[in-house]
Parts: structure tokens; sequence; C-alpha cells
């Protein structure tokens, strides 16, 4: 996914600093003067928004399949949605041929937990996937809203992301859209969906509505505890002793309509609260992940780098040792990534 502010702190460091740690390669299969790029995609397009003509980059002895594997497996700066991790496990499936059974084992996960994955990259228009890679409509958005309507119809899934785009629209106000076309009528969605602007001035009138109701309430609720302060100074000293039984009795009858009152109130402002499990946010089994930082989500995909680019200035790869410097405590294990796990590694991008 891109994500402009993160790659305008990339660029700054770059000019200012310079590259600090290298990219990853590895040599493209059959040719020796090309290299397959794993990780390392926004340096290299930052560097050459700087007029750069050199990348410094560390060769991995390996194919490219078990590279990108082992890669993911080291990244512990970055959470990808499940979106992003479909996207993989997608192109591992077109790609390199890796079946079900194949990618539940390299990713070590359930059969149940990849196919839920591809599904949803299969479900979503590519239209869609690449308004979100493009950081046009947010990856929350398109897994909990946009996936679902694309389920029931694909043309109205195509207007909704149109709407989220155009509006800019947060996760609070794609929620609101997405209920009332969930709850409504043919008639209804159609309506939503022609006339959004519509909408969503009637979602902030009810909610500059609702906050009026909510000042006029506090105000209320201030008058009541000014009234109950003055009774109680009335009753201060003697005065309490005055009262006959009759007094007493009525007082009390007050008192005690008041406590209702107030407690019919306190349970329409806080409904019993039942319990629940919240889902949380992990890298285990949730399509709700943090999207990446720059220093390692900088990779949409494997692609061959050759010496000379059309599209901007050309990189020279230098081959190294089989392994350079790298601040990110990097090694290179053996060639079968299925063995390794992540382990701790500092979590700070750098250049």
């Amino acid at each position: 996914m891109h994500h402009p502010g993160r790659q305008r702190r990339l660029l700054a460091s770059l000019a200012e600093s310079g590259q600090q740690t290298p990219i990853v390669v590895v040599a493209a299969e059959g040719q020796t003067d090309r290299f397959v790029v794993i990780d390392g995609y926004k340096r290299i397009t930052a560097l050459g928004q700087l007029g750069r003509d050199t990348v410094e980059a560390v060769v991995w002895p390996m194919s490219e399949a078990a590279a990108v594997l082992l890669d993911r497996s080291l990244r512990l700066s970055e959470h990808e949605t499940a979106l992003e991790v479909g996207w993989l496990l997608a192109e591992f499936e077109r790609r390199f041929d890796y079946g079900l059974d194949e990618l539940a084992r390299r990713f070590d996960r359930s059969v149940s937990w990849v196919s839920r994955r591809l599904a949803l990259v299969e479900v979503l228009p590519e239209a869609i996937q690449q308004q979100v890679r493009e950081g046009k409509i947010p990856a929350q958005v398109a897994l909990k809203y946009l996936v679902p309507v694309a389920r029931q119809s694909l043309e109205d899934c195509q207007r909704m992301a149109t709407i989220f785009a155009q509006h800019h629209c947060d996760t609070r106000e794609a929620g609101q859209l997405y209920a009332a076309w969930r709850k409504g009528s043919s008639t209804t969605r159609e309506r939503i969906l022609e006339d959004p602007e519509l909408f969503f001035k009637t979602q902030r009138q009810a909610q500059e509505k609702t906050s009026s109701t909510g000042a006029e309430l506090l105000r209320d609720l201030e008058m009541v505890v000014a009234i109950v302060n003055r009774a109680q100074r009335r009753l201060t000293g003697a005065a309490a002793t005055e009262l006959d039984g009759q007094q007493s009795r009525a007082a009390q009858h007050q008192i005690a309509r008041i406590q209702n009152q107030l407690r019919r109130i306190d349970e329409e402002i806080l409904p019993e609260k039942k319990l629940h499990v919240e889902p949380s946010a992990t890298h285990h089994d949730s399509g709700t992940e943090h999207a990446g930082s720059e220093q390692t989500g900088n990779r949409a995909g494997s692609g061959d780098l050759p010496r000379g680019c059309a599209q901007g200035p050309p990189l020279e790869l230098h081959r190294g040792p089989g392994t350079a410097p790298n601040r990110e405590g990097r090694t290179l294990p053996p060639t079968d990534p299925g063995a390794f796990r992540p382990v701790q590694g500092e979590s700070r991008a750098s250049p």
C-alpha cells in the first residue's frame, strides 16, 4: 500500500543521511546481470526522485519465492492487513503454483486461514484493490464494508468505493453509509448511492441535533443539582426537626420519585452493558491489522530490476560477497524459509 506521508519522511531521511540500509535482491533466474528486488522498492523510488543512480544492495543466495517468505518472516515492524496478505498469497499461487496446503505450511497457518484471505482478493474487484494500494480507500474500510457489499452486488460495491474515495471517508463515515445501505430497501439503497452528499448532510444534521439535545440535558441536570443543593441547605441545623410527620412523609415520597426519575435517565444514557470479547488486531488471524512501516512495507510484488530502467535513472546494483552491513541486524540463514521464525530486531525504519 502507498503511504504518501511515510514516503515523504523516507525521502527526507535519504536526502539528509543517504542510504543507510541496503535493499535486498536475488539473482534473476537464468540471468547474471539482472536482479529481482525483494525488499526496497520505496527506497529505490525515493533515490530516483533524488536523482541518484546507484543503490546499495545485498544479494541473498536463494530463489525468489524463498527470499520473499524469508523476508516476510523477519519483518517485525510491519503488520499487514488481511487484504495485503491476500495479495501476497495470490502471487504465490499464480506465479509459483503453490497450492492451499503448501501455502498453509509455508505461512504456518491453517488452510482455512489461507482460503479466507485469498477469497478477499477474489471477491473485491481489481479496480477497488488498486484504489486501496494507492491509499485512496483505507484497507480497513475495504475489508469491513466493501467486501460484504461485493458479495451481494458488484455494481453497488464499485459505486460505494467511488463514494468512499471521492469523499475521503474515514471508517466512521464509511460505516454509517454501509449500515444505511445494508438495512435499507432496494429503493433506499439506490437513493443513498445516487446522492451520497444528501446522505452525509442528513447524518451531520442528526449529529448536530443529538449534540444539541445532549447540551440541553446537561443544563437540565445541572439545574437539578442546584435545586437539590438548595434543599439540602434548607435542612441544615435544626430545620429538619421542624418538619411534622405529614411533611416528612411527603418529602420522602418526593425524594423517591426523584430517585426513580434519575435512575431511568441513567438507564437511558448508559444501557446495561453485556460482557463480550473484543477481537484484537494482531498479526495472527485478523482482518484489521495495522498497515506496515515505510522500511519493510515497500514491496508491492516481486519484479525484475534491470541495470537500465526506462522509467527512471538507471540503478547500478553492486554484487557483494553474499552479505552487507545492515543496521536491522538481518543475517543470511539457510535457504529453507519454512524453518524460520521471527526474531527480535530493530523495528524503526531507516533509509
